[in-house]
């Protein structure tokens, strides 16, 4: 399976937050221009016209412009970035060193009060993984002239295309590593940068 993935593009007003699942906004010529990117990659590449992404709106609108040029879109769950519980929304300058220092020091398994762990989000993007590479062919769209044309491209677990975030993205290629849930925070590789296409083959 081919699975190319691009981060979602960059919000506005977030400088120095912490936010995983917080709604944060995005200019929305950005949002254009990734879809616009997407899709002339789709044409090039010849590759379904499926898209997957977040409930998210950063994600999600994307997707949102690219069903207007045809493309199915599928939204999911498991590919939103991490929670921060109590965290989300809040200056990182304003969360006590005793946590930060905790969760540096137990990264793996730490998570704040009602968010969830590195390793509950490695769970989830394998999770996800490894239900498109098993998903047996189904028809589940509407009858209509281009039927046979939108079943072929939901049912081709080959490519899967997403617009996806920073922490899944990093997740995912470290499961494509074959690597384990990093212990320590100086473990955790960089962010792609906004925009860029990440493509893992598995």
């Amino acid at each position: 399976m081919d699975l190319y993935i691009w981060r979602h593009p960059k919000p506005e007003q977030v400088e120095g937050l912490c936010f995983g699942q917080s709604e944060v906004s995005v200019d929305r010529r950005k949002l254009k221009r990734l879809a616009h990117q997407i899709q002339r990659f789709v044409r090039v590449n010849q590759l379904p016209k499926q898209i997957w992404v977040s409930p998210l709106q950063r994600s999600k609108q994307v997707g949102e412009y690219l069903v207007a040029q045809g493309f199915e879109c599928y939204v999911d769950e498991q590919l939103l970035e991490t929670h921060f519980g109590v965290w989300e929304g809040n200056p990182w300058s304003e969360i006590s060193k005793e946590e930060i220092d905790s969760w540096c020091d137990n990264f793996a398994d730490f998570a704040p009060t009602g968010g969830e762990s590195l390793r509950h989000l490695f769970q989830r993007v394998a999770a996800w993984i490894e239900q498109q590479k098993q998903r047996e062919a189904q028809a589940t769209l509407n009858t209509g002239n281009k039927l046979e044309e939108k079943r072929k491209a939901y049912d081709n677990p080959k490519t899967v295309l997403l617009v996806g975030h920073a922490g899944w993205i990093n997740t995912a290629k470290l499961i494509h590593q074959g690597q384990s849930v990093p212990i320590k925070a100086i473990h955790w590789p960089r962010p792609v940068r906004h925009g860029q296409l990440t493509h893992l083959k598995f």
